[in-house]
């Protein structure tokens, strides 16, 4: 609630929009040790605390076909990891909600496969969505910005924010 309350707070001083994004499962995790959140129902239960307490949009990911439905009743905007980015059915099944979808462009994703990628949700949900690009593997661990990319994103008629966190 810290963080939330801190950007609640920033978003009143400034007078600028902010959405709230947290993770109830980081299904990422390459090690069976690391903690990966507190799992979908305990998850949206604080996610909802931190919208009634705040007042701020929330922003989580999906993973799976069976969250969609569930995640949707509570949060703003629905979001599909990188490397989930070509899911027909995790993609058709975020469109059906009516809410916004976030689609991550996965990393080793052409932008040409990712415009598909978002006029399959375009021919879901009657609706553009926005492309998140952080960039593209240069090599093995490493990624690169390349702002060829934005035009060639934009031809689905969309939106693409540009994400330079990592």
């Amino acid at each position: 609630m810290q963080i939330a309350n801190r950007l609640k707070d920033i978003r009143d001083d400034l007078g600028i929009p902010v959405v709230f994004k947290a993770s109830f499962d980081k299904a990422n995790r390459q090690d069976l040790a690391s903690y990966r959140g507190p799992g979908l129902e305990d998850g949206l239960k604080l996610l909802q605390h931190v919208k009634a307490t705040t007042g701020l949009p929330l922003l989580t990911d999906v993973h799976e076909t069976y969250q969609v439905a569930s995640v949707a009743k509570v949060v703003d905007i629905v979001q599909i990891p990188a490397y989930l980015c070509r899911q027909t059915d995790l993609l058709v099944a975020a469109a059906q909600t009516g809410k916004l979808v976030n689609i991550k462009k996965g990393q080793m994703t052409s932008a040409d496969t990712m415009v598909r990628a978002l006029l399959l949700h375009l021919q879901s949900a009657s609706r553009h969505t926005p492309c998140r690009y952080r960039g593209t593997m240069f090599g093995y661990g490493d990624l690169i910005a390349d702002p060829r990319n934005i035009p060639r994103l934009r031809r689905h008629g969309g939106l693409v924010v540009q994400d330079v966190t990592h």
